[in-house]
């Protein structure tokens, strides 16, 4: 069976544009800080959306979610930040970010980072949105839909298996200074699971599923 070919907006990277392959998107977000992109299954849709705000396509699939069928009680908490880590498979490459709910707006976003793993990158999230909410009395808790994670932050460890190499280097020295952080600061905000189920995709989504 034939791989489907799929093309890549880059909106944020070395040269921001449309690459037909991720070896050639690979090389404008490696290592670029802040970096911006999505894959597409066709090359219009790719067009359309470098042409757009990359908001409209990374983080917002819980936009079109309506809570109107549920009870208030069994509705996600407003003034909350939901949090989410991505992590590819095939090419070890890692990012997190926060977004603001129910507005929707990007708080914080990290990365790319090589060779890190996705349970890394969900710690390291929610850690990042801890230290947000400090200094934030008005944010009353953090959702994030990895129960991992969620178990990592309760033991101030994260029990990652991950080996030790150079390429690593960088992301276990921030997960160090992450559970440094844990242990020399008091946690009061609620750490929140997020209902996919319930509620549909994280805000957080990366949409790269």
């Amino acid at each position: 069976m034939k791989t489907k070919n799929k093309f890549y907006t880059v909106w944020i990277g070395r040269r921001p544009g449309i690459y037909s392959s991720w070896e050639e998107c690979k090389l404008q977000i490696f290592g670029f800080e802040n970096a911006e992109y999505k894959s597409f299954s066709t090359y219009d849709d790719a067009v359309e959306a470098f042409n757009s705000d990359s908001k409209n396509y990374i983080g917002l699939k819980n936009e079109k979610v309506s809570f109107e069928d549920l009870e208030e009680d069994e509705k996600p908490i407003k003034d909350t930040i939901c949090v989410d880590g991505s992590c590819s498979g095939k090419t070890g490459i890692m990012e997190y970010q926060g977004v603001s709910f129910p507005d929707l707006q990007k708080v914080f976003k990290a990365g790319p980072f090589i060779s890190g793993t996705n349970n890394i990158a969900e710690f390291l999230a929610i850690v990042h949105a801890l230290t947000i909410c400090k200094n934030d009395p008005k944010i009353k808790g953090i959702y994030s839909d990895s129960k991992t994670a969620i178990e990592w932050i309760k033991n101030k460890k994260a029990k990652t298996k991950i080996e030790v190499s150079s390429a690593n280097l960088q992301i276990l020295q921030i997960v160090d200074r992450a559970e440094k952080w844990l242990m020399n600061n008091e946690v009061s905000t609620p750490i929140l699971k997020w209902e996919t189920a319930i509620w549909g995709e994280n805000p957080a989504d990366f949409g790269r599923k």
